[in-house]
């Protein structure tokens, strides 16, 4: 069958199947779907779509600095959203903005995921010292407040870099210092479906045959624990962003020069009772609606893929 002619089937058995029932019979699922999809999108096109490029500084210009929103009195064209004091466009800043959180909160939700899902495969599969072990490293991350946690991490690895590479490599300590924080949920959901698959017929029937552990964990026992998987990394992307946001609001986080949202809101809100509102109002906005729809997206993933809740 051409592969033309493939698509329009795995589309319609996708739709067709019970998962596809529930996301078009669930407005909120399909909505925050369309909004999620819509803002990455704008965020990963921004450079054709953005007014401005706020990186560069030959397009910023310091005598349109605090321009209000286009429908104020004193608002200008092309600035839909106003600008900055620094006369940086805050709709192009938001898009580069959301693009920067973005690739940050999917690259923490990746390497979390890789370390959770690997470390819960050996603990779930080997038990024993080895699973004790893996277990009170997670329970010792646990007790301490996520938060201060990857505050620690990020101020040591900033630390550990020269001053001429923390703002070229902050990007890479924010994802690490999410990572080192968020993993323990992954492998404690592998481990209890681990322990569960390792008893079957099929894992029973490869170790007698002598398979090595690496291949049974990985071509066996993993495709099977995926499900709970996907539905912690879709609501854990919402947390991940907002981690982000957090660390960069309080000054550890992404540098002015390449500025998220976290770090708009911190901008912004140095100027929020001077009377510039829409520094601070509307890359929260932003950030709210990301992880409002990522949110939604995810509690009804894990509502459809419930046997208990159709």
């Amino acid at each position: 069958m051409p592969a033309e002619a493939a698509k329009p089937g795995r589309l319609r058995r996708f739709l067709d199947s019970d998962i596809g029932w529930s996301f078009r019979r669930t407005p909120a699922a399909w909505l925050s779907a369309l909004v999620l999809a819509l803002l990455i999108l704008t965020a990963l096109f921004c450079p054709l779509i953005a007014p401005q490029n706020p990186h560069d500084l030959a397009q910023i210009f310091i005598d349109k600095a605090e321009i209000p929103p286009i429908w104020s009195a004193d608002g200008e064209w092309p600035f839909l959203l106003g600008t900055d004091p620094q006369g940086r466009d805050v709709l192009s800043a938001i898009l580069y903005g959301t693009r920067v959180s973005l690739i940050i909160g999917f690259s923490a939700v990746m390497v979390s995921m890789a370390i959770g899902v690997s470390l819960g495969l050996i603990a779930g599969f080997y038990g024993g010292r080895i699973d004790n072990l893996l277990m009170r490293l997670g329970d010792t991350v646990l007790s301490i407040p996520t938060l201060l946690m990857a505050i620690l991490v990020s101020a040591i690895f900033r630390e550990l870099l020269p001053p001429s590479l923390r703002d070229p490599f902050a990007a890479a300590v924010l994802v690490l210092s999410i990572s080192l924080t968020s993993w323990v949920q992954y492998a404690r959901t592998v481990r209890a479906s681990t322990m569960v698959e390792r008893r079957k017929e099929y894992v029973l029937a490869a170790r007698i045959i002598k398979v090595p552990a690496g291949r049974i964990m990985r071509r066996h026992i993993l495709p099977n624990t995926l499900t709970p998987v996907m539905v912690a990394a879709t609501l854990n992307l919402g947390l991940a962003i907002l981690s982000e946001a957090t660390l960069s609001f309080l000054g550890v986080g992404m540098p002015i020069t390449q500025p998220s949202l976290g770090t708009l809101i911190r901008i912004g809100n140095q100027y929020l009772f001077s009377g510039s509102w829409w520094l601070v109002v509307f890359p929260s906005l932003q950030l709210g609606l990301i992880v409002l729809s990522v949110n939604l997206l995810g509690d009804w993933l894990r509502d459809a893929l419930n046997p208990k809740l159709r």
